[in-house]
């Protein structure tokens, strides 16, 4: 038997159930979850805020497992090895976007914790081609946010492109973790938090940020880019309003409130505003070879997994330093 916690009906509480183990099929692996993080969009999920979820679902994207049982036909994987499970579940690999080597915007694809069950779990079935290999030494709750929070953050970092001045609006787990990753890039962080966060804006300080501020607040030089992690449509013109003449604007969120209109002179001069979908194994790659370099550290706050939704609760309320992890 195995336990999970199931969302059932859309805005209801998260419910603690056991259930039988599965049974990997073709292609899949079996994982014994070992801690796994709590992501905004699992809040997104449960909220009701993307649509068509798979009901009832098991929540969760930022899994760190081991390997239990190995379905038929998978190769290159080792039962007792230590896997991540991200939001990228499977791609098709024959629509336009997957044959152009952009599985991250696959015409059919499914995702952890969305459209397949996820890691808020003691275990949970993947397809053994979309896990990533972690290292086997470490704490898994350390490595859990990286699963996403980094992963996504890691995405969006590429797509601000090279400037040297980054902005990031919503210093929490995606944040924190970029703002390592600049540091070590050489690049300057302007951190932005809800106004008045002091206690958010001493914790980016502690990451090297050399300014932070409220989102209402403009930087005290212009950004070369900025990256929206706070699912807030109205920070888009603060953010373009911040960035420099051909700077860009990344929205990194699977979710955002509208954007309110604004006027055309604040896009002009060349801006840039532009989305991060989801993800690709090439991602996951990238990235963490550059976080061991960098000696990326995770600050998370562990829950047990029968607590996850007072875990939810927390995220949502802005009650997190860094980012929530679950362990069974």
């Amino acid at each position: 038997m195995m336990r999970a916690m199931t969302l059932r009906r859309i805005g209801a509480p998260l419910t603690l159930e056991e259930r039988p183990l599965p049974a990997p099929g073709l292609g899949e692996v079996l994982v014994r979850v070992e801690a796994c993080g709590v992501c905004r969009t699992d809040l997104h999920v449960v909220d009701g805020e993307l649509p068509n979820p798979r009901l009832p679902i098991v929540p969760g994207h930022e899994v760190v497992g081991r390997v239990e049982t190995l379905g038929a036909a998978v190769k290159g994987l080792a039962i007792g090895e230590r896997v991540g499970v991200p939001w990228l579940a499977h791609a098709c690999g024959h629509c336009p976007c997957c044959q152009e080597g952009r599985e991250n915007l696959c015409d059919h694809p499914e995702f952890t914790g969305y459209t397949r069950d996820g890691g808020y779990a003691t275990h949970l079935v993947a397809e053994a081609a979309f896990v990533l290999k972690l290292p086997s030494a470490g704490d898994p709750v350390a490595l859990a946010p990286l699963l996403c929070a980094g992963l996504i953050g890691w995405r969006s970092l590429k797509m601000a492109g090279p400037g040297g001045r980054i902005g990031l609006y919503g210093f929490g787990a995606a944040a924190h973790i970029v703002a390592q990753i600049c540091r070590f890039q050489g690049r300057e962080v302007f951190a932005f938090t809800r106004p008045g966060d002091e206690a958010a804006q001493r914790f980016a300080r502690s990451l090297g940020a050399v300014w932070a501020g409220g989102s209402d607040e403009a930087p005290p030089e212009p950004l070369d880019a900025a990256i929206l992690f706070a699912p807030v449509g109205a920070l888009v013109p603060a953010a373009l309003r911040a960035v420099r003449k051909g700077g860009r604007v990344v929205c990194g969120g699977i979710h955002m409130s509208d954007i309110p209109s604004f006027p055309y002179r604040w896009l002009w001069e060349e801006r840039q505003l532009v989305s991060v979908a989801n993800l690709t194994r090439r991602d996951g790659v990238e990235f963490f070879a550059v976080a061991a370099e960098a000696g990326v550290r995770a600050e998370t706050r562990r829950y047990d997994l029968a607590d996850a939704n007072a875990a939810l609760a927390d995220l949502r309320e802005g009650r997190l330093q860094g980012a929530a992890v679950l362990t069974p």
